[in-house]
C-alpha cells in the first residue's frame, strides 16, 4: 500500500484537532523543462521570480474581477474551515480554505495594499520569500478546486479560483506541476491525455466492437473520424482502456445504437478532459477547446456530446462557448454542448429505451455527486438537473438504489479526493486522506442499507475510487460508471432472440 497511516473512518461530522504542518511535505513532482516550455512557460525558476510573480498576480487581478473581490472580501468568519475534505482528512490547518487563500492573500496585501505596506503585521501581510513559494507549491496542490467551501461562504469566495491563480503564477515563474503540464502537452499535440495515436485508438475501438458483438450478437459500432455523422462524442481518454470507464463507453455506444443516431469520435480531438483549468491557464484551456471545435467542423457534425467526466463537463458547460464559440455551424435545436446523461435521459423520458433492471440486481447502488458537475454546471432545462438526471438514469436501469446522507450529496457533496490535477501517485497520501469524508458517507449506506457499489459520472472520481477504496476496506470494483449500468440493463431491439441463437447453433 503506502508508508502513511490511513485515517480511521468516523461518524461524520467530526472536526479534527489541528496538526500544524503535517502535510507540508506533500508536493507533486515539478515539471521538467520540456513540459513547461511546451505550454509557453519558463523551464525553471526565473532569476527575478518575485517581480514576475507579482506582475502575474496584477495581470490576473486585472483580467478577473472576481479574483480581486475574493482577495479583498474575506472577513475570517470561519464558515469554510471544516468544509474542505483535505482539512478533514489531514488535520493540517493550512488546508482550511481560508488559510490556503491567505497564502496568496498575505502577499497581495503586503505589496498591493496601503495597510500591508506600512502595517504588515497588523493585517497578516508577508513578504514573498522562497519559504512562502514553497508553501504555495505544497498547499495550492492540496486543493482539488471542488468549491465546496464556496457553498458555505457567506460572501461566496471561491477558493478554487484563488488556487487556479496561484498555480498559474507558479507556472509563469517556472515552477509548474509535472502531472498536469505533461498531460496538457499530450492533449495539445496528439489529441488526448494518453498521447494515444490514431492507429492505437482505432485498434482499441475495433476491439470493443468485436467484444460487444460477441457478448450481445449485435454489431454495435464505435465509429472514428466518420464525416457527416450527427453526433461528435468527446469523452475522457480513460474510457478507451480503464475499468470501469470502458464499460461506460460501451454504454454510450449501445444507447446511440438503440436510438438509431449516427455518431463518431475524432482522432484529432478524442479527449474531453481539459487540464488547462487545473493550472488556471485560460490560454491552454482555449487551445484544447479549439481542437474540439475544429474536429466538429471538419467532420460536419450537428451536435457535440460529452461523456462521463466531471471537470470536462465543467469546462464544456461553463466555458466552451466563450473559449471556442460561436458554434453557429451546429444544429440550434440542441444545446451546445450536451452531456451523455442528458441524451440518455431524454430517450428514457420519450420511452425509447427499454431496460431489464434485473441485470443489475446483484448490486445495491448509491451515487457520488462529482464536485465539478454538482457545483459548477447543470444539466437539462431545470435547476438541479445535474443531481436529478443521473439518479433518474440509475433508477431506470436498476431496482436497488439508496442515496448517501443528505449532508454529503448534491451541492454539499464531498470531492473524491483526487480532482483538481491531483490524481498522481506522488500525492497518494493526500488522495487517501482527502477521500476520508466521502468514504465515511459511503460506509454509512454500506452498513445501514446494504449498498454494494457506488456509481459516478466522472473519470477522475472513478480512477480515484479504484485506488483508494481498498485503503478503507472496500473493494476496488465497488465503483461503477452510470452508463455501465445502462449497458448491462439496456435491451437492444435488434438482439437475436433465443430461438434465433438456437437455430444458428444448430446450423453451425
Amino acid at each position: 500500500m503506502a508508508d502513511f497511516e490511513t485515517p480511521e473512518l468516523r461518524e461524520y461530522p467530526i472536526i479534527p484537532k489541528l496538526k500544524e504542518g503535517v502535510m507540508e511535505h506533500s508536493k507533486p513532482y515539478v515539471a521538467k523543462v520540456q513540459f513547461q516550455e511546451a505550454l509557453g512557460f519558463p523551464g525553471e525558476l526565473v532569476d527575478n521570480w518575485e517581480e514576475k510573480a507579482l506582475e502575474k498576480l496584477d495581470d490576473l487581478r486585472g483580467r478577473y474581477r472576481s479574483l480581486q473581490v475574493y482577495l479583498d472580501s474575506c472577513v475570517k468568519c470561519g464558515a469554510c474551515t471544516d468544509k474542505c475534505h483535505y482539512y478533514l482528512g489531514t488535520s493540517d490547518p493550512k488546508n482550511m480554505p481560508v488559510a490556503r487563500q491567505d497564502l496568496l492573500r498575505q502577499v497581495y496585501r503586503r505589496y498591493r495594499t496601503f495597510a500591508g505596506k506600512y502595517f504588515p503585521k497588523l493585517v497578516g501581510a508577508k513578504d514573498l520569500t522562497k519559504d512562502v513559494l514553497d508553501d504555495w507549491y505544497s498547499y495550492f496542490h492540496q486543493c482539488s478546486q471542488c468549491r465546496r467551501c464556496s457553498v458555505y461562504c457567506p460572501y461566496g469566495i471561491d477558493t478554487a479560483e484563488i488556487s487556479m491563480a496561484a498555480r498559474e503564477i507558479m507556472d509563469t515563474i517556472g515552477v509548474g506541476q509535472k502531472y498536469c503540464n505533461e498531460i496538457i502537452g499530450k492533449a495539445a499535440t496528439v489529441g488526448n491525455n494518453l498521447g494515444l495515436p490514431e492507429p492505437a485508438l482505432a485498434d482499441t475501438l475495433e476491439g470493443l466492437e468485436e467484444e460487444v458483438e460477441e457478448d450481445t450478437g449485435v454489431p454495435v459500432k464505435f465509429p472514428l473520424d466518420q464525416k457527416g455523422a450527427e453526433i461528435l462524442l468527446v469523452t475522457p481518454s480513460a474510457d478507451f482502456f480503464a475499468e470501469p470507464h470502458v464499460d461506460g463507453l460501451i454504454g454510450y455506444a449501445k444507447v446511440f445504437h438503440e436510438a438509431g443516431v449516427s455518431w463518431t469520435m475524432s482522432s484529432y480531438a478524442s479527449e474531453a478532459a481539459n487540464f488547462g483549468m487545473f493550472i488556471g491557464s485560460y490560454e491552454n484551456m482555449r487551445n484544447l477547446s479549439l481542437r474540439i471545435r475544429k474536429a466538429a467542423e471538419d467532420l460536419g457534425v450537428k451536435r457535440i456530446v460529452f461523456g462521463e467526466c466531471g471537470h470536462a463537463w465543467r469546462v464544456a458547460y461553463s466555458f466552451l462557448n466563450t473559449l471556442a464559440g460561436p458554434f453557429d455551424f451546429l444544429d440550434p435545436n440542441y444545446p451546445v454542448p450536451q452531456h451523455i446523461c442528458e441524451f440518455t435521459y431524454d430517450l428514457i423520458q420519450k420511452d425509447k429505451l427499454k431496460f431489464d433492471k434485473s441485470e443489475n440486481d446483484h448490486m445495491t447502488l448509491t451515487f457520488h455527486d462529482s464536485c465539478n458537475v454538482a457545483r459548477a454546471s447543470r444539466m437539462g432545462d431545470k435547476a438541479g438537473g445535474q443531481f436529478d438526471i443521473p439518479r433518474a438514469i440509475i433508477r431506470a436501469a436498476c431496482n436497488n438504489f439508496v442515496d448517501m446522507p443528505a449532508d454529503a450529496i448534491g451541492e454539499a457533496t464531498f470531492c473524491c479526493g483526487g480532482g483538481g490535477g491531483l490524481l498522481t501517485d506522488d500525492l497518494m497520501e493526500l488522495r487517501v486522506k482527502g477521500a476520508q469524508p466521502r468514504m465515511e458517507a459511503y460506509k454509512r449506506v454500506v452498513e445501514d442499507n446494504g449498498v454494494t457499489n457506488v456509481a459516478a459520472i466522472c473519470a477522475i472520481c472513478k480512477s480515484q475510487f479504484t485506488k483508494v477504496l481498498p485503503y478503507y476496506g472496500f473493494g476496488m470494483t465497488d465503483i461503477v460508471s452510470v452508463h455501465q449500468l445502462v449497458s448491462e440493463a439496456l435491451i437492444l431491439s435488434d438482439a437475436p432472440s433465443d430461438d434465433t441463437e438456437s437455430n444458428a447453433e444448430a446450423e453451425a
